[in-house]
């Protein structure tokens, strides 16, 4: 299967609406990555339209998770950044789910003040917490027949009705199995309500689009990646955030393996307060005003007891990874994995070093914004992937 052939454009009968969105089926083309989405074709373009009539920007990349909400826009054109901004926020109360959309929307509003953000078009993300996420295989088959084989499987793995759900597929390819021949496609899924949470969550913004994590990252990653030995190179890209790691194989941008793996820097702030005996508040500041300073104006002792402290969660972390490396390697025989790229907020050089230690392959810390003039403020380059491939989504 080619990469061209990877996300065929659904004909206009078999669009769903939902309100005033419309849901695409996967779709795009060799450097392009469309996964689970809503867009709401009322409302695309950015807002900002020069006298010649073009856009001047593109639509902004909103990238929220429970800690943190980061915002992301470029040129219309996608060769600068127009501004990125990060707001953190306060841990959301499981009792109480509408603070922490209202917490949300303040945040958007605030991260945007004496920015230079412009117009209000935005595309929104479903994170892992939102998502099924599973490689499975079906009997070979194609257009409706497909569809139905897939569907079907879906109903027994969803942990809500499937009346109730939004399912999309990526075709892999077909696989040995035994000594049968079966059809590998990565199978997303979403509960119903999720979409319309994410949709209430506007914040004088106009939702364009509501996106998917893998399909961001993929998105932004291909980007840079863009010369012909990297897309014939199969590559994990593996994204470590405040809740849990998404790892995605990929060639090209053609997805061929997506997994969701609770492990993230939450669990390294636990380990950190109980290994320390500190409350989780006093131990999350701990690790991180510790892991943003340079190396040589860290406390050696700190950084020893921090270092000691979240090895198991790390070495768990990195297991898991090598699972899905084996996965991969016995799945697509013959299609050697190249290299890993490291992002997220919770990456690091050390985490780079021990990765590439147990896997065995190259591995690099990602760069989402080396191609661009960084904005101030960006912190951490790596946590900017989500936002980037968001930003990088063009439906006109």
């Amino acid at each position: 299967m080619t990469p061209e052939s990877t996300f065929p454009t659904a004909p206009s009968d078999c669009y769903l609406t939902h309100a005033n969105f419309r849901i695409l089926d996967f779709q795009g083309a060799a450097t392009r990555s469309e996964n689970l989405t809503i867009v709401n074709r009322e409302q695309q373009g950015c807002g900002m339209v020069g006298w010649n009539g073009f856009q001047r920007c593109g639509p902004l990349g909103v990238d929220s998770v429970a800690q943190s909400v980061k915002l992301l826009q470029l040129s219309a054109d996608r060769t600068r950044v127009t501004d990125a901004a990060r707001w953190d926020l306060v841990p959301p109360d499981p009792q109480n789910p509408e603070g922490h959309e209202e917490q949300l929307v303040r945040a958007i509003l605030r991260a945007r003040e004496g920015r230079r953000f412009r117009g209000q078009s935005a595309v929104f993300c479903l994170h892992g917490a939102d998502l099924v996420v599973q490689n499975i295989r079906v009997a070979p088959a194609s257009g409706e027949e497909l569809r139905k084989l897939v569907l079907a499987e879906a109903a027994g793995r969803l942990p809500f009705p499937s009346s109730e759900a939004e399912v999309r597929f990526v075709e892999v390819g077909d696989v040995r199995q035994g000594e049968a021949l079966r059809r590998e496609v990565i199978l997303l899924a979403c509960h119903r309500p999720a979409l319309e949470r994410r949709v209430a969550q506007r914040s004088r913004l106009r939702p364009v689009a509501i996106d998917v994590e893998p399909s961001a990252i993929l998105r932004c990653y291909s980007r840079l990646f863009r010369r012909e030995q990297d897309q014939q190179q199969a590559m994990m890209f593996v994204n470590v955030g405040a809740s849990n790691t998404l790892a995605v194989i990929a060639r090209g941008a053609h997805p061929m393996f997506v997994k969701y793996i609770e492990l993230g820097g939450r669990h390294l702030d636990q380990a950190v307060a109980q290994h320390l005996r500190m409350n989780l508040a006093d131990a999350a500041a701990l690790r991180r005003h510790n892991g943003d300073r340079r190396a040589d104006q860290r406390d050696p002792e700190i950084t020893r007891s921090i270092a000691e402290s979240v090895r198991p969660v790390l070495d768990r972390l990195i297991n898991e990874l090598s699972m899905c490396v084996r996965y991969y390697s016995v799945t697509f025989r013959g299609q050697p994995l190249g290299r890993v790229v490291l992002g997220g907020g919770e990456a690091n050089e050390a985490l780079v070093e021990r990765l590439a230690q147990r896997l065995d392959f190259p591995c690099e810390l990602g760069d989402p914004l080396r191609s661009y003039e960084k904005p101030r403020g960006a912190g951490r380059a790596s946590q900017w992937a989500v936002a980037a491939g968001l930003a990088l989504r063009d439906d006109r």
